[in-house]
């Protein structure tokens, strides 16, 4: 008689995110392998790895928009088809035509489309209400009625965090929010996040070891599998090992695609 195939474990009733030995190929490039992973509501995780590791494929399966070949996603104990008006999302690259006219508050009133918070809108005093708070989340309710082209880098990055949290999403989803902008940009954008700290569940996905360290509750080091960091004051060489891509140190097991450094 054949054994009773084994019992996976279950989310707990605290889990966001939960991806079980979920393997995801680009026609036959394997992207990610035996993937597991799982984040807690309210935590601060960072994902960090080398480029083509396979970091957005894991936001894309949150998301929703592919779907793994084996294994399983759940998020806030749903597919994640079902959850999407509880996230809000900040993808590496947003364009906009620099001709074309669109003020900041028109941005932010983007993220309420599709979202769960949109239908409690009852006038346009409450929508301009709640675009005034998250500007002000991300300090730049002065500058609501600006020209989103007019605005530095910076300043386009934290009116798109603005959108994300314009549908008061449980989940929010950061894809390099660092990236090509200057250091005192960068400074105000952290200073953000930190506030976010136990408000909703965050995923920041970031090449830079600083900003890995600074906001986590565990650190994801995602390369075709995952390998999990717990908060720890020697983590630097195991981080920077896994972002430029070099192999984990040997105290990483590879069981069940993820393992953990104690």
């Amino acid at each position: 008689m054949d054994a009773a195939p084994e019992k996976k474990p279950m989310p707990s009733p605290g889990s966001a995110i939960s991806i079980r030995d979920a393997s995801v190929y680009y026609d036959t490039y394997p992207a990610l392998l035996k993937t597991n992973l799982d984040v807690e509501r309210g935590q601060f995780v960072t994902i960090v790895g080398p480029n083509g590791g396979g970091k957005t494929t894991v936001f894309k399966l949150i998301l929703g928009l592919v779907k793994p070949r084996s294994g399983s996603v759940r998020v806030l104990g749903m597919p994640p088809e079902a959850a999407r008006t509880s996230l809000g999302y900040v993808p590496q690259n947003s364009s906009f035509d620099p001709l074309f006219p669109v003020r900041v508050s028109d941005i932010v009133r983007m993220g309420f489309l599709g979202s769960a918070y949109y239908p409690g809108f009852r006038n346009r005093e409450e929508t301009r209400a709640r675009v005034l708070e998250c500007l002000h989340d991300v300090g730049l309710e002065d500058r609501v009625d600006a020209w989103f082209n007019s605005l530095s880098g910076g300043q386009k990055q934290r009116v798109l965090i603005a959108r994300a949290l314009a549908g008061a999403p449980e989940v929010l989803l950061l894809d390099e929010p660092t990236s090509n902008i200057d250091l005192h940009a960068e400074e105000m954008i952290l200073d953000m996040l930190e506030r976010l700290r136990g408000k909703l569940t965050v995923l920041l996905v970031t090449h830079y070891p600083k900003v890995a360290m600074r906001f986590l509750d565990r650190v994801y080091c995602v390369n075709r599998n995952v390998h999990i960091h717990p908060h720890t004051e020697k983590m630097d060489e195991d981080l920077m090992r896994h972002i430029t891509g070099m192999a984990p140190p040997a105290v990483f097991g590879t069981t069940g695609g993820g393992s953990e450094h104690a």
